[in-house]
């Protein structure tokens, strides 16, 4: 267990009449006035912004950009004690972070929670409000990068914020703010997060093994130098040239084919529309439609199409070496939010994702010229140690009696499955074998999901993103971590949901710890009954070399 002591000053002494508060309960004394008193609690390395109660339903959150339900979500929190706080841990550093404490039923833990893309901002829709509603304390952060990750190319201080400290920090702060409000000793301690919150969770495992008791992270960016470079190789083959680029209904028509020739083949059920386990597609970009000569529609590709098809599947590798880098595109994913048609989007795609290389090259970096053997080695040599997560020894963590669920989305264009599959497979290695590895670690790939949520499987487990906590802990990848990570079993599934609609029950189905699939086994498609869990292979037939594990 992760133990916080009571902090001192005059916030405690106001307290020391109170015994800690048993989950569930509400605590004498967490009012708006003792909420208000935190805002003059000295934090080392911190200055605590503002400290204010918010009624249940009262939060007024700014609009999100991948959320529209957000203000839906929530009308419905409860009462909870908002502090607003700004880490400093160097004269560079400012980081900002949000923690909020129940005022009535606290379940005797915290909950850090991620970001996603360069941050920039406290991101509300990434587990913050949904784990409120659990009885969390929670807390995010901005990971130091605000207003906008495109303005601190020169600030090396912050690339190691944005890398790996600003979330410590803001677990630092926010175990303070839980010890002092509640007036506890010790409390259970937990991360959720997917994209960069997996980068965070897994750095959190790696660089600061005594956080959290147990770690939730999804479709991980934490191979940041190489998934940018990912990025980049996909763009940089779209924007060839004009003929090169394929338009939305032609990565449609893309993934639709690939569908039609591998769907239902991998253990899928009947009417599925998406890949159960894409290793198993040996997809041709040859027997799609070939435009004749002239021709340029939405119902066949032209020749440079097809090349740059083929070369997003390939994913980069050196081109003196031959090494590889990172993934190729996943057969099935085409077509997913984050896909190739973003991909390929100048007007927004470079200032999303290709600051690694502004940091580190500078005037020097174009995305045409760039040299995936030189100029990546540049950008590893300045960078890789700050920004990436690819330690694999989790040793300590596992020690410490830490609990880490791995999860990712088969139809994910943005972190391609194989990239998780090869570091869970590393991290086995380390740990001496599958078998050891899943004492504290396990992966569930999800089939049919793209980025961290959505997408046409049944994919919701309550994770990062999504907008509603699961009716049961079966269903509840968070609460089944809390209970594996305080003694219960290592879990060998989970059961995703799909919400009903369009004339659609519910589905359900099982996700299975790797090695092991979901496999359709006859009856009612919606009904987890019909699946069992069937191992397949492990790997992902196409690691990146060990140079680009850095």
């Amino acid at each position: 267990m992760c133990k916080v002591a009571v902090i001192g000053g005059a916030l405690g002494a106001a307290f020391l009449s109170l015994g800690a508060a048993p989950a569930g309960a509400g605590v004498p004394g967490t009012d708006a006035a003792t909420c208000q008193a935190l805002g003059r609690h000295v934090v080392g390395g911190a200055q605590i912004v503002s400290a204010r109660a918010v009624l249940a339903g009262g939060f007024d959150a700014p609009p999100s950009p991948i959320a529209p339900d957000l203000a839906a979500r929530v009308a419905t929190m409860p009462a909870f004690c908002r502090i607003e706080a700004v880490a400093t841990p160097t004269p560079d550093s400012r980081i900002g972070i949000e923690v909020w404490l129940p005022l009535q039923g606290w379940n005797g833990r915290l909950l850090g929670t991620g970001n996603g893309g360069g941050a920039g901002r406290i991101a509300y829709e990434m587990g913050m409000v949904e784990g409120l509603k659990r009885g969390f304390a929670v807390a995010n952060t901005d990971l130091g990068t605000a207003p906008d990750i495109n303005t601190i190319a020169d600030q090396p201080a912050r690339w190691a914020d944005f890398g790996y400290r600003a979330t410590h920090e803001m677990t630092r702060v926010a175990k303070e703010m839980v010890s002092v409000f509640y007036q506890v000793s010790s409390f259970r301690s937990y991360f959720e997060g997917c994209s960069t919150g997996g980068q965070q969770a897994l750095g959190s495992a790696q660089r600061y093994p005594a956080d959290y008791d147990g770690i939730l992270a999804g479709d991980p960016g934490h191979n940041r130098t190489h998934v940018a470079s990912y990025f980049l190789w996909n763009y940089a083959a779209l924007n060839a040239s004009p003929a090169a680029k394929l338009s939305p209904a032609q990565w449609s028509l893309v993934s639709r084919a690939v569908l039609d020739d591998c769907a239902g083949k991998d253990g899928g059920a009947p009417g599925d529309r998406f890949l159960i386990d894409p290793r198993q597609c040996r997809f041709d970009p040859a027997t799609l439609p070939v435009c004749e000569a002239g021709a340029d529609d939405d119902d066949c590709l032209t020749e440079p199409q097809l090349a740059t098809l083929r070369r997003l599947y390939a994913g980069p590798v050196n081109p003196r070496t031959g090494e590889r880098i990172y993934a190729g595109l996943t057969p099935g994913s085409e077509d997913q939010p984050l896909g190739p048609t973003m991909q390929g989007d100048p007007a927004t795609w470079p200032a999303q994702q290709f600051y690694p290389f502004d940091w580190a090259l500078g005037s020097d970096f174009t995305p045409a010229g760039f040299d995936f053997d030189g100029d990546l080695d540049r950008v590893d040599a300045r960078l890789a140690g700050t920004l990436n997560a690819n330690v694999t020894d989790l040793s300590e963590f596992a020690r410490r009696g830490g609990k880490l669920i791995l999860y990712t989305g088969l139809a994910d264009p943005a972190v391609p499955f194989g990239e998780v599959v090869d570091y869970y497979d590393r991290v086995a290695a380390s740990a001496g074998g599958l078998d050891e590895a899943a004492a504290f670690a396990r992966l569930f790939l999800v089939p049919g999901m793209g980025h961290c949520f959505g997408g046409p499987g049944v994919t919701d487990i309550g994770q990062p993103f999504t907008s509603d906590v699961p009716p049961a802990a079966e269903s509840d990848a968070l609460m089944t971590l809390v209970g594996w990570a305080e003694g219960g079993q290592a879990p060998a599934s989970l059961i995703a949901r799909k919400p009903a609609g369009d004339s659609q029950p519910v589905q359900e189905r099982p996700l299975c710890a790797y090695p092991a699939l979901p496999e359709y086994r006859g009856g009612d498609v919606a009904s987890r009954s019909s699946f069992t869990c069937v191992d397949h292979a492990t790997g992902s037939g196409h690691p990146p070399a060990v140079r680009y594990l850095n």
